[in-house]
């Protein structure tokens, strides 16, 4: 009887939704895209060019791990711990090593994708280290012991270095390691950072090697410059320390924001002591630089975040320091500081002026720029090809981490912002700045494949694993994304439906520029239409921007300056395109209508726009032109039949204006009517709905003509054209528009969505059918199809459900919970596509993508490869010929594996491997017959019989290790010796012939 009655009253003789049970209604979660928190940490691999993104522990999810290559490939993984935040991320050749805030380490491998192994510390720790040709993590730890952890064997190692710095002052009670780093060419020296100072050790001699200790002395500004400091001696906090690209000198950082020099082959002298604008500020007597607001407050020194001693891929001589932190917190651009010192002097030949010279006085220094107010806490060097050098060698961009969580992409050292558009994958874009708003339109398939935007890039920063293969859907239709970023940036991509995406490119467009104008920019709606590519883009300020698919004229150049945008009329904006864009959305016009926010905003696929501002007034734009076709406020329209207002007559004291909230184009028959025509639908925020008609005139244009209104319940949030007979959309398409010349006539009707009700009524002043919603607000909906059976119509309700209601008789169908699987609070932010996905938030910057047409499936695993097994990690760097011949004690990492592992360590399981492969190599040689008397030999050892030839083998190894090196003084010596008797017997000789010759002899 439902059915009867409201298919009559709406004009819906059929039912819509025929063939949709509630069997066919279940949850499947098929994708997440962004990051889930705050990032806490990054860091990249050249050898496998993948970047790996830690987040932080909060309400809206546990801490996870985003790893993420070329293209579309990404993989999560989760934190081992429950509740904790990820801290550090490191690579180790096949592996990911991980330090969580609640002090626990988690190796995962990058083949399988899982959870290799875990282990609590007893105890806090505080750094953690790692050497892409080492098999072992070393954990600085909060009492100043150093342990190793085995990545292989997964268990911890009796090897442990105990706390140095005692030594240094046994009165100190705290001594926690704040850094540890390798040297940079030889592995058997360590470099530890206490928060009292810093210490090399050499793991061959088991001793400390030098101790570096900064004090600033009396009278000496210090790297804070504070004048009632300066009486006293102060010994600053230590936050990190660093090698040279040559490990010939050290870099400390300190919580005064001092930087400081250190020699390290002879005496271990303090070189120079500066700051990122100061130098000498630990000798006495200097002015200090302070920097001092309006007010006379000084300006207080942010301490030093992070250090890296950056080396030129030609020349590692060549050498720069990135510093992030260190500057005034009055400052308001604080960004990254880069010191450009050029060519290290020659050391051995160098005095210790000219070297305290090259420290004091840098070729250059540059400022990396970064948004204002926004604090650099950490950052990431993207290095060309090797992982040696601490990552920081020939880098060729920078990734900053800012205190906001945001993620900040820089080419290095110019600093100059690269665009993370189809240079990091889309999620990270989420955070490249922060999405603010999303939208979803559904584009034909043959037009985003043509949608493939040329722009100017550098060279790719990811480019590694490989996308699995997925399914091809049969669906013709694309969801196409719309992310909105804080810098008024636009980025376009298919987010797909769980299948194989043909066109994964994103597309950007820069309002900023098209405005004309780089503040006040904050973007509240975006429309694009799914047949055309044109994009429409309305903004608070009151600006509407409208972009089409075309070519740049003056591409790879800067444009001349504009003309300034004319108020309540249309700009042409072409000339304000993206130099770096040679065809792609170009900005066609503006319209400044300068009568508040944009409030609801249109485009169709028939060459109109419409746009509604707070302030009530209502625009038309067609896009033939351009040409404004219409221009009021929605108060002047009067009922015809009645002659009042639209304005609610119990609400006419009310101080809320009337302003447009939802609009669209259809083309249907109007009651009354015999002919079908081009509607526009345009509801309000006091629950009126009015329908215009688009009409040619005699000049070839296009007017618009008011036709009637009805007024409803509440504020209209969702309106909805269909055919009355089958339920397809009657949205004005340009095949609609072509049948309107052969007089088809499209019998319609409009579904409105308020918070409280469903209406579905004949426009244009009809009142059909309605339903309320009991107990519960309507914040999303959507039209829906399951296949090529009926429609439904799909609510996201504010108790966490989503429902399904049939149509004409708007019967619930089915009812899914989706509180577990999205934010609640964020449905209206939430998207619903025909085809039955929902595109929803899950936190502030992931979306999560669910389809009601599934089978109850969980969220799957990423399939996309990550290790590149043929990707090989380059030879560590060595030591100098001068560094050997002045007896510098250098071990490979094979020697330093024996030393912390021990002879009775089994071979590594990358051992094994080869093993087991050496020995199906010679098993396959020898059915060939092609082993020779040798290889017969190998191929009758067994395997149990080569490991134990092989641990054997590393015993034997490690006693020639130890005598090599207490040998190689001797050796030294002996050479020495025999150039001097060499040297003794030439002279005697030249002696001898020039007595002879004076002789006559």
């Amino acid at each position: 009887m439902a059915h009867l009655l409201r298919g009559k009253q709406a004009g819906i003789a059929n039912d819509l939704s025929a063939g949709l049970t509630s069997d066919l209604f279940a949850l499947d979660d098929l994708a997440r895209f962004g990051v889930n928190s705050q990032v806490s940490t990054l860091v990249y691999d050249p050898v496998q060019s993948l970047l790996v993104v830690g987040t932080r522990e909060s309400k809206f999810g546990p801490g996870r791990i985003y790893i993420h290559g070329r293209g579309r490939v990404q993989v999560t993984l989760p934190s081992h711990a429950r509740g904790a935040s990820i801290r550090t991320l490191q690579f180790c050749a096949e592996k990911l090593v991980c330090l969580d805030s609640k002090h626990n380490v988690a190796v995962y491998s990058l083949d399988t994708k899982r959870l290799l192994a875990s282990y609590s510390p007893p105890g806090v720790v505080t750094v953690l280290c790692t050497d892409p040709t080492l098999d072992y993590a070393l954990l600085g730890m909060q009492s100043g012991d150093v342990l190793a952890y085995d990545l292989d064997r997964e268990v911890l190692t009796p090897f442990k270095i105990p706390n140095l710095w005692l030594d240094m002052d046994p009165r100190s009670r705290v001594a926690p390691v704040v850094s540890l780093q390798f040297h940079p060419r030889d592995i058997g020296t360590l470099l530890v950072g206490y928060a009292q100072g810093a210490v090399t050790y050499s793991f061959k001699l088991a001793k400390v090697m030098k101790y570096y200790s900064y004090e600033i002395p009396r009278g000496a500004p210090g790297g804070d410059g504070l004048p009632s400091q300066a009486s006293a001696v102060r010994k600053p906090r230590l936050t990190q320390a660093v090698w040279h690209p040559t490990g010939t000198f050290i870099m400390t950082g300190y919580e005064d924001s001092s930087i400081v020099f250190w020699d390290v082959n002879k005496d271990g002298r303090m070189l120079a002591a500066r700051t990122r604008t100061d130098i000498d500020v630990a000798t006495p007597g200097k002015a200090p630089s302070i920097a001092a607001s309006a007010g006379g407050s000084v300006g207080v020194k942010e301490p030093i975040f992070k250090l890296s001693w950056c080396a030129n891929g030609q020349d590692p001589d060549d050498t720069g320091v990135l510093i992030a932190g260190g500057a005034s917190t009055q400052t308001p651009t604080k960004g990254l500081c880069f010191l450009e010192l050029g060519r290290t002097p020659v050391y051995t030949t160098s005095s210790w002026d000219v070297l305290t010279n090259h420290f004091r006085d840098p070729k250059r220094q540059r400022i990396l720029p970064t948004p204002p107010g926004a604090e650099v806490v950490d950052f990431c060097l993207i290095p060309r090809t090797s992982p040696h050098f601490a990552g920081a060698h020939d880098p060729i961009a920078v990734l900053a981490l800012l205190s906001s969580g945001e993620l900040l992409a820089l080419s290095f050292p110019s600093g100059m912002p690269i665009t993370p558009t189809n240079q990091l994958h889309p999620s990270l874009t989420f955070v490249t700045p922060f999405m603010k708003i999303m939208e979803v339109a559904s584009v034909d398939r043959e037009r985003w494949l043509g949608m493939t935007e040329t722009r100017t890039q550098g060279p790719a920063m990811l480019k590694g694993g490989v996308e699995a293969t997925l399914p091809v859907r049969r669906s013709e239709r694309r969801s196409i994304i719309q992310t909105s970023h804080a810098d008024a940036t636009i980025r376009l991509w298919d987010i797909g439906h769980g299948d194989e995406i043909e066109n994964d490119k994103v597309l950007q467009v820069d309002v900023a520029r098209a405005v004309g104008r780089y503040d006040n920019l904050d973007i509240v709606s975006t429309c694009l239409a799914g047949a055309t590519g044109e994009l429409a883009i309305g903004l608070r300020s009151g600006e509407v921007v409208v972009f089409r698919w075309g070519r740049n004229r003056t591409a790879g150049r800067e444009p001349p300056t504009s003309k300034p945008n004319s108020p309540g009329q249309l700009t042409n904006v072409m000339e304000r395109t993206e130099p770096s864009l040679t065809e792609g959305l170009i900005p066609l016009t503006l319209l400044d209508q300068q009568n508040g926010s944009v409030t609801a905003l249109k485009m169709s696929d028939v060459g109109f726009v419409a746009a509604g501002f707070e302030g009530g007034s209502l625009v038309v734009i067609d896009l033939r032109g351009p040409a404004i076709i219409y221009n009021a406020s929605v108060t002047d329209f009067k009922r015809a039949e009645k002659g009042g207002s639209l304005r609610r007559r119990g609400n006419s004291g009310s101080s809320r204006p009337e302003c447009a909230t939802q609009m669209e184009f259809s083309v249907m028959t109007l009651e009354h009517e015999d002919w079908s025509s081009i509607l526009l639908h345009v509801s309000t925020n006091l629950g009126n709905v009015v329908t215009f008609k688009i009409i040619p005139d005699q000049s070839g244009r296009y007017s618009v003509q008011y036709v009637g209104s009805v007024h409803l319940d509440s504020k209209i949030t969702h309106l909805f054209p269909i055919h009355a007979e089958n339920g397809r959309s009657a949205h004005a398409t340009p095949n609609a528009l072509a049948s309107l010349r052969t007089g088809a006539k499209t019998n319609g009707v409009l579904i409105a969505v308020t918070p409280v009700g469903v209406h579905v009524f004949r426009p244009a002043s009809s009142k059909g059918s309605h339903k309320s919603f009991d107990g519960y607000f309507c914040d999303t909906a959507g039209m829906v199809r399951f296949l090529d059976q009926g429609y439904a119509l799909l609510t996201l309700n504010g108790d966490g459900f989503a429902r399904a209601y049939s149509l004409p008789a708007l019967r619930e169908i089915a009812s899914i919970p989706l509180g577990t699987n999205l934010d609640v609070r964020r449905f209206s932010d939430a998207r619903i596509t025909p085809s039955g996905h929902i595109i929803g938030f899950t936190g502030p910057s992931e979306l999560a993508l669910l389809s009601v047409f599934g089978t109850g499936q969980p969220l799957p695993r990423s399939p996309d490869k990550l290790y590149n097994p043929e990707a090989l990690i380059t030879p560590r760097p060595t030591i100098s010929a001068v560094q050997w011949v002045t007896g510098t004690q250098y071990i490979t990492p094979s020697d330093l594996d024996l030393l912390i592992g021990g002879p009775g360590r089994p071979p590594s399981k990358r051992m094994v491997a080869q093993a087991k492969a050496d020995e199906v190599q010679h098993l396959t040689a020898g059915r060939a017959g092609a082993s020779s008397s040798a290889n017969a030999s190998q191929q009758d050892e067994g395997y149990w019989s080569y490991m134990q030839r092989q641990v054997q083998e590393r015993t034997e190894r490690l006693g020639l290790v130890g005598d090599s090196m207490n040998n190689l003084e001797e050796s030294s010596s002996n050479w020495l010796e025999d150039v001097n008797k060499f040297v003794g017997k030439q002279k005697r000789s030249a002696a001898t012939g020039l007595i002879k010759a004076r002789f006559g002899l």
